[in-house]
């Protein structure tokens, strides 16, 4: 039988959800440029998202959602680097996670594997949900 949640028992899956003004990421960087966009992604996630500045804005806004939504998974007990989490748009169009870095290592003392994630941003909004086994590997 599945654990209850509230019981001591650690759950199968980790998940984490976050929401992000598009407004706030477009003024980040409008007001702090280079500094705040090598601070929190990664030079593939920047090539990633190009474009038009509010397209641009809104891929950025959900990645940066992404990161927050994998902090809340990851539960460090000490600060991650952003770029230690990484969103990877593949070839077929979708997105996948990778970690690195600190990141990999908290996954991994957590045996935390199978890492799912999905975005969206709409009507000025980026949401991201990240969802991880616990106990695999």
């Amino acid at each position: 039988m599945p654990p209850r949640s509230g019981g001591n028992a650690e759950a199968a899956l980790r998940v984490g959800a976050d929401v992000v003004t598009v407004e706030e990421v477009s003024e980040a960087i409008a007001r702090f440029g280079d500094r705040y966009l090598m601070r929190l992604f990664t030079p593939q996630e920047l090539s990633s998202c190009q474009g038009v500045p509010s397209v641009r804005a809104a891929s950025l806004a959900a990645r940066y959602a992404a990161k927050e939504a994998t902090f809340k998974v990851l539960r460090p007990a000490a600060g991650l680097d952003y770029r230690s989490m990484e969103v990877v748009r593949r070839d077929g169009g979708w997105c996948e996670l990778a970690l690195h870095g600190g990141a990999r290592r908290q996954a991994d003392q957590d045996r935390l594997g199978h890492f799912a994630l999905s975005m969206s941003h709409d009507g000025g909004m980026a949401a991201a949900v990240v969802i991880a086994s616990v106990g695999a590997g």
